[in-house]
C-alpha cells in the first residue's frame, strides 16, 4: 500500500484526505460471501492477467441463492481493464438463461452480434443482483478521496428474476479512503457503508452479505 504525504508549511493542518492512499497491486484472489438471511453463497476468483490484449483483469464466480423462495444458480465472467472499466460480461443460469454484453469501457454496449444497445449509454459499471463483489467496481474504478465528494453513477444491472438489464442510477461517496465507501440508491430510500479490504473487495454489506473463509 502506497503513502504519498504532501507538503505541509508552517501553521498548517495534515487532513485525512490530504493523504493519497492506493490499493495494493492484485494477485490472483479467491473470496466468498454469504448471505445474512437463508442460504447461498458467493465464489469468486479474481485473476490479473499479463497479455497484451485489454483485459486485465478477469473475475470469475459463482453464486447460488434463492429469491421469493425460488432458487437459483448463476455463473458469471467479467472482464475489465487496467483501471477497473467493465469491458464484457457473460452471466448463465443454471437452468439454461444467459446474457452476454460486451462495452468499449467508457459507457458504450453492444451484444455479442455487435447490436448497440444505446439506453445503456453512460454505465461503465455493471451490478449483479446477489453479488457484493459488483460493488467494487466503482470503488476500484474511480479511486475517491473524501474531497470527490459523492459519485452519481448510471449502472446497467442485471436482476436474476427477469435476466432482463435494467439502467440504475446509484451513488457512491469514500468515507475513508481504501477501507470505507457508502453506497446508495437514488430510486429508493437505501443507502449502507460498505467496508472493503486491501484490494477493495466488500468485507462485509450491512442486512445482506458477509465473507467467510475460503
Amino acid at each position: 500500500m502506497g503513502l504519498l504525504e504532501p507538503h505541509v508549511g508552517h501553521g498548517s493542518r495534515l487532513r485525512q484526505d490530504d493523504l493519497i492512499m492506493a490499493f495494493r497491486p492484485l494477485l490472483p484472489t479467491t473470496v466468498r460471501w454469504r448471505p445474512l438471511e437463508g442460504d447461498g453463497l458467493e465464489h469468486l476468483t479474481i485473476t490479473p492477467l499479463d497479455n497484451a490484449g485489454s483485459t486485465a483483469i478477469r473475475a470469475a464466480g459463482i453464486i447460488i441463492g434463492a429469491r421469493g423462495g425460488t432458487p437459483y444458480g448463476v455463473s458469471y465472467r467479467i472482464d475489465c481493464s487496467a483501471d477497473w472499466a467493465v469491458l464484457s460480461f457473460s452471466v448463465e443460469t443454471t437452468d439454461g438463461r444467459r446474457l452476454a454484453l460486451i462495452s468499449d469501457g467508457k459507457g458504450h454496449w453492444r451484444t455479442e452480434d455487435s447490436e448497440p444497445l444505446p439506453q445503456f449509454d453512460g454505465c461503465v459499471d455493471i451490478d449483479l443482483y446477489g453479488s457484493p463483489f459488483t460493488n467494487s467496481l466503482p470503488i476500484r474504478r474511480l479511486e475517491m478521496t473524501p474531497r470527490d465528494g459523492t459519485a452519481k453513477l448510471s449502472m446497467l444491472y442485471i436482476p436474476f428474476d427477469t435476466f432482463e438489464p435494467v439502467r440504475d442510477r446509484q451513488h457512491y461517496t469514500c468515507i475513508v479512503p481504501e477501507k470505507l465507501y457508502r453506497y446508495a440508491a437514488e430510486d429508493r430510500d437505501f443507502t449502507v457503508d460498505l467496508p472493503v479490504d486491501e484490494d477493495g473487495l466488500v468485507i462485509d454489506y450491512p442486512i445482506y452479505f458477509r465473507r467467510v473463509d475460503v
